[in-house]
């Protein structure tokens, strides 16, 4: 593949600091580019994703869905000539984990004051 047609992409993370820049294919997926941004994920962070779909990708103020290919999602405003896209990268736990921890919360909670419409 020629090297223009490559896809320059860095990814921003949660404290500002950035993963990247790497060149992707058009044609890759943004599901083959969370698992690249996992396994590039410094270890240092105190958030760290378990996996790919702990990771939302955001650009241009959508969130990338895993079956769209990195063409597809490039926005008229973002190509520019050898110009790197900045994309977001969000950390969100997976549901399964978060209503568990939801439940434990909850447990504790008690009604102590009560409203009386007269």
């Amino acid at each position: 593949m020629p090297e223009e047609d490559l896809v320059e992409l860095k990814f921003r993370i949660y404290d500002g600091s950035d993963i990247g820049p790497f060149r992707y294919s058009p044609a890759s997926t943004v599901a083959m580019v969370k698992e690249r941004i996992v396994a590039d994920w410094p270890k240092d962070k105190k958030i760290v994703p378990k996996g790919a779909n702990d990771i939302k990708l955001i650009n241009a103020g959508k969130v990338l869905e895993n079956n769209k290919t990195v063409g597809q999602c490039r926005v008229p405003f973002g190509e520019l000539p050898r110009g790197v896209i900045t994309m977001h990268a969000v950390v969100q736990p997976s549901l399964a984990k978060a209503k568990t921890e939801k439940k434990v919360d909850e447990a504790p909670r008690k009604n102590i004051c009560s409203c009386s419409i007269l």
